[in-house]
């Protein structure tokens, strides 16, 4: 046990349990973690109970059931123009962190550099722990999070075999433009990379257009694509998950998927099926509330004080809160549910401590805007009320 806890020395999950804990300890309202309070279309909620009282209740096979296959196949190219072969090209998971899980084991080695864009979602750097290579983080920076472009190029190494991309991204909520992409298939193609693109938000952005890399030239052959339903339609607890690409690396991700879960929910695969079809209307709908739901707490809380970075997609915003006299987002989140009734998470846990004990993340704090208004409005009340600054 002392050898998996040292190995796995992330802060992240960590943080959340412990924020969480706290959350219900005093009654404080959790924007700390990103979970809608609201399930997803009632119509999709029916079909899981049919697919119940339908004997839909044993093991689906590996790669999910072909309904849900040939769904996610005719999703890709109904909105990224891209054509996939369900039988071969797809993969069925149990949520979108077990495709990256089984996409890092299967295709990644021990003593391999991956890069990351930083800061990055928490089971990124716990998976690559887990296989035995070497983490290498590319910074996402306020105000605005471009992409460093020379700094991409300079982490590669001759170890370097992957690339792990989010967009739009997690925490910071920015959308990687298509010339950034570009930038990032350039960097691939030229050193024979793999790319693991994580796009669980994908219809969750505002103010620029998702695009998925794998449909940049040469990109298709060298790129795994993961998404999910639990962002998409609000049913995070379903846990159903999937993952494309060509046949060659979502065969190698299956490898490793067999022995993590082999396969799971198979009622809930039966509705998503269904989920993926809705019309266009549904997706822009969704992303429109979530718009209107961003705006209203990012107003709020440059209204109690934090500087705003607004983001372009997501569930999520980030916050400076150097300007109310904190110099430690951990401190400040762990003392925030006591002096507001409020919990969000701090950036330094999706950041690498440097050698000197810095941390980019330090004064930055993500909170999540994926709740009911006036959950969100009470919220910014106790923000406005409490003792904030130093």
């Amino acid at each position: 046990m002392k050898k998996l806890s040292a190995r796995l020395d992330g802060l992240g999950t960590t943080i959340f349990a412990e924020m969480s804990a706290l959350a219900l300890r005093t009654g404080a309202i959790n924007l700390g973690q990103g979970f809608p309070d609201q399930d997803g279309p009632a119509a999709i909620r029916e079909l899981a109970c049919a697919a119940i009282r339908d004997g839909h209740n044993q093991y689906a096979p590996g790669p999910g059931i072909a309904p849900l296959r040939r769904a996610i196949a005719e999703h890709r190219r109904r909105f990224q123009g891209l054509e996939v072969d369900p039988e071969h090209e797809v993969e069925v998971t149990t949520g979108a962190t077990e495709a990256i899980a089984a996409a890092l084991l299967g295709l990644v080695d021990p003593g391999d550099d991956v890069l990351v864009l930083e800061p990055y979602y928490d089971s990124y750097r716990a998976m690559i722990q887990m296989v035995g290579a070497r983490r290498v983080p590319v910074t996402l920076r306020a105000p605005d999070f471009r992409l460093p472009i020379d700094e991409l190029r300079a982490a590669v190494t001759d170890r370097t075999t992957a690339i792990v991309l989010n967009t739009p991204h997690n925490p910071t909520g920015a959308v990687l433009t298509r010339e950034e992409l570009a930038a990032v298939a350039e960097v691939a193609i030229e050193h024979d990379l793999v790319v693991v693109s994580d796009e669980v938000y994908e219809h969750l952005t505002f103010d620029a257009p998702h695009v998925s890399i794998a449909t940049l030239p040469g990109m298709v052959d060298r790129t795994v694509t993961i998404s999910s339903a639990g962002k998409t339609f609000s049913f995070t607890g379903w846990k159903v998950g999937w993952a494309t690409g060509p046949a060659d690396l979502v065969a190698a991700l299956m490898g490793a998927k067999q022995f993590l879960s082999y396969t799971s929910g198979t009622p809930f695969q039966h509705a998503i099926a269904e989920a993926l079809t809705l019309p266009d209307a549904y997706f822009a709908d969704f992303a429109a509330q979530l718009r209107e739901r961003r705006d209203l707490l990012g107003a709020g809380l440059a209204e109690a004080g934090f500087e705003v970075f607004h983001p372009e997609g997501t569930y999520f915003v980030t916050t400076d809160i150097s300007g109310l006299g904190f110099d430690d987002g951990l401190a400040f989140c762990r003392e925030l549910p006591h002096r507001a009734g409020v919990v969000a998470i701090p950036h330094q846990v999706f950041h690498d401590e440097r050698p000197d004990g810095s941390n980019p993340g330090r004064t930055l704090v993500r909170w999540t805007f994926c709740k009911q208004p006036d959950v969100l409005e009470t919220a910014i009340d106790r923000l406005r009320r409490a003792r904030l600054r130093q």
